[in-house]
């Protein structure tokens, strides 16, 4: 049906960047929405930003102002820019897709690592 696959994680030193990238193909007629979450050791996965098709964008509290989402419609691809990383980012990024036509599914890459050493 549908594949999502994530790019661009890495090690990175406190107070530096990363661009993270997710593609989704398949049988997808459009993009509802797309989004990032991750999951530190030990914690629950959670929301980091989120992008819909009208290019309404949510970010969790923990991230406003240090991380961008954006998307290329036309290649079904999303990317988050993350400034000022901060060792409390460290965590495995998931990147999730709602697509058209299968409305009622939820579609996950196999996750990224992101490191931030202190």
């Amino acid at each position: 049906q549908v594949q999502v696959v994530e790019s661009g994680g890495g090690l990175v030193q406190a107070g530096g960047s990363l661009t993270l990238s997710c593609a989704a193909s398949g049988r997808i007629l459009s993009i509802n929405r797309m989004g990032w979450y991750r999951q530190a050791p030990g914690e629950e996965r959670e929301l980091v930003a989120v992008i819909t098709s009208s290019g309404y964008t949510n970010y969790a509290d923990s991230v406003k102002g240090r991380f961008t989402i954006s998307r290329d419609n036309a290649k079904n691809t999303v990317f988050l820019q993350m400034n000022s990383l901060k060792p409390e980012d460290t965590a495995v990024y998931y990147c999730n897709a709602n697509v058209r036509p299968y409305t009622s599914q939820s579609f996950w890459g196999q996750g990224t690592q992101v490191t931030v050493s202190s």
